[in-house]
Parts: structure tokens; C-alpha cells; sequence
């Protein structure tokens, strides 16, 4: 397998028409409460999916993961589990936003997060700043809260502009300053699983010593990364079920819609966990060039979330201030990626 910088960057773009796409299916479930939906998609997606993918591309996934001792393990969950509490608030951002400007400003934060916070929390913010390439990445990343700035700002006039009615036709649940908390939260947890992928080189030498092709090299990284955010959403749902008490069940409804309601809630799942997959398969793809991975994604699903949310009216009634505004901000925010990815290049 060669290098195709541009073969990798196709496969970036279809993750990030995955996590565009990736919740659509579940806002059709019906007659189904928030919690017993999720907890079905994030099991279908996060857990079994990933393992029976691993049983086709990786000889012993199990054998990789213990390869490297428990620190790396803990680890990996441990990031996985920040990026669980991050999808909570991710979906519920998407509520109260819709697709368009909840990924948006969801999407920037995360990207700005996952490149300034490795070296804080390492103790090594003095290398934000070392080098040239270093101050580049820097700049895109204060670029991109400009950006988010202006796609917030659109929202914002947004909601003076639209009245009720066109709000809850196009976003059932819109409220804009609780949309504005959940993806601030949603932004900077999320970013936990950039950290995860990237944290366990070794297991993916030891895949390919058993032979696993270097696309799916990173998948027993993805898996045990993905654990974690399986114990998250489970201690979550968990504690709202016991505290709601069934409270927004509907029985009939439950009757009715359960073959629709599990087939929407695995295709949410599966097409979430997509996205991730699609990253480990494109950077092996892209040579020296494979930190620019998480960038890419995140800029294309900003994208294609953009144009999910044009199409299902999120924007309709709004004038041409907004419009501008929030083109204008999405523009400087696929800006903000290319300067972070030309910044990191390596020397």
C-alpha cells in the first residue's frame, strides 16, 4: 500500500459526511425515551460494531490491547471517556441548535481543543510557541474562535429573526443559550478522542507484526478508545432512568415503532463510530502527512453539517445579515483548519 495523500483526504471527507449525517437517524426514534435510545445506539456502535469489525481485520485485538501494559490502556479509556462525556452534550447541542450551527461551533471548539490542550495538560505550553510552525498552528487556532465567534453570532441574530413557530418547525427543542453551553462542553470533551487515537502507537506496531493491514492498524486504538465512552453513556443513562423512573415512556408507542426504533438507533450508532473509523483508514494513506487527519474531519463536517442544516430549513426565515455571517464564519473556520494543518507540517 503507497501513499495517496489524496485518496486520504477522500476518506477524511466521508467521515465527515458520517458525523454530519450520524444523529438524523436518531431524531426520528418515536415513542422512545432519550436515555433507552442512546444507550441502544452507543451499544450497537460503540461496542459491538467496532469488536466485530476488529474479528475481520485484526488476528487478536485483545493480545494488541494488553501489549503495551495497563498504563497505555487506562490511558486510551480514560481519553475515551472525556470524548463520552463530550458526544452526551454533542447530542443534546444538536437539540437545541440543529445540525448546521451545533456542529459548527461544536466541531471548531473541538478542533481548537485538540490542539492546544495536549501540551497544557502536559505541562508543555512553552511548545505553543517554540517554533515557527508551532506559532502558525497557534494563529489557526485563534483563527478558528474567530470563526466560531461569527457562526455564534449568526445564531444569535438568528433567533431575534425567526419567529416560534419557524424555530420548532426547523429545531424541535431550539434554545440558543442552552445550545451555546452544551457545545462549548461538547466542543472541549470531544476533543478527549483525538487524544485516544493518537495515544497508542505500539499497539498499532504490534497489529502489524501480526499481520493486520496497516489501514486497519488503528482499529484495536479505536476500540479500546470507544470503551470508554461506552462507560460514560452507560453511568449516564443509568442515573437519568433511575431518576426519571420511565417517566417519558410511551407503551404504545414502544409497541408499535420497535423495529423502526432499533434500526434507526444502530444505523446512528454505527455510522457515528464511522467517522473515526475512517480516520485510522485515511491516515496510513497520508504518509508524513497524517496529523492533518483530525483537522480534515472536523473541517468537512463542519462542511457537510452546514449543508444538512441549509436543507432542512435551520436557516429558512433568517435574512441576509445571518446568512452572510454564517458563511463568513464557516469560510474563516476552513481557513483556520488549512493554517493548523500547514503549521504542523513536519519539518
Amino acid at each position: 500500500m503507497g501513499v495517496n495523500p489524496i485518496a486520504g483526504t477522500g476518506v477524511f471527507l466521508l467521515g465527515g459526511v458520517a458525523a454530519a449525517l450520524y444523529l438524523l437517524p436518531f431524531r426520528a426514534v418515536k415513542g422512545w425515551s432519550y436515555e433507552r435510545g442512546w444507550l441502544l445506539s452507543v451499544i450497537a456502535g460503540w461496542l459491538v460494531f467496532p469488536l466485530v469489525f476488529d474479528w475481520f481485520v485484526v488476528p487478536d485485538v485483545f493480545a494488541v490491547i494488553r501489549s503495551d501494559g495497563w498504563a497505555t490502556l487506562a490511558r486510551t479509556v480514560g481519553f475515551g471517556a472525556l470524548w463520552g462525556v463530550g458526544a452526551l452534550a454533542w447530542a443534546l447541542m444538536v437539540r437545541y441548535l440543529g445540525v448546521g450551527l451545533g456542529l459548527a461551533i461544536g466541531a471548531g471548539l473541538c478542533a481548537a481543543a485538540g490542539t492546544l490542550l495536549p501540551p497544557i495538560v502536559t505541562g508543555n505550553a512553552a511548545s505553543l510557541v517554540a517554533t515557527r510552525g508551532a506559532c502558525v498552528v497557534l494563529g489557526g487556532v485563534l483563527l478558528s474562535l474567530v470563526g466560531i465567534a461569527l457562526v455564534g453570532a449568526a445564531g444569535k441574530f438568528k433567533e431575534g429573526e425567526m419567529d416560534e413557530a419557524a424555530k420548532k418547525k426547523a429545531v424541535a427543542e431550539y434554545d440558543f443559550r442552552k445550545g451555546v453551553v452544551t457545545a462549548v462542553i461538547a466542543g472541549v470533551a470531544s476533543a478527549g478522542i483525538n487524544f485516544g487515537l493518537q495515544g497508542a502507537p505500539a499497539w498499532e506496531k504490534v497489529a502489524l507484526d501480526q499481520g493486520t493491514s496497516p489501514l486497519w492498524a488503528g482499529m484495536p486504538v479505536l476500540t479500546a478508545t470507544l470503551w470508554g465512552g461506552v462507560l460514560t453513556q452507560v453511568l449516564w443513562v443509568t442515573y437519568k432512568t433511575f431518576s426519571t423512573r420511565g417517566a417519558t415512556q410511551n407503551p404504545k408507542a414502544q409497541a408499535s415503532s420497535l423495529v423502526p426504533n432499533l434500526a434507526l438507533c444502530v444505523l446512528s450508532g454505527v455510522m457515528g463510530v464511522s467517522q473515526f473509523v475512517l480516520q485510522k483508514l485515511g491516515e496510513p494513506l497520508m504518509g508524513e502527512m497524517r496529523y492533518i487527519s483530525f483537522a480534515v474531519l472536523m473541517a468537512s463536517a463542519i462542511f457537510f453539517s452546514t449543508g444538512v442544516g441549509l436543507f432542512l430549513g435551520e436557516w429558512r426565515q433568517t435574512g441576509s445579515r445571518t446568512r452572510f455571517c454564517l458563511a463568513f464564519g464557516i469560510g474563516i473556520l476552513l481557513l483556520a483548519f488549512i493554517v493548523i494543518s500547514l503549521g504542523g507540517r513536519p519539518d
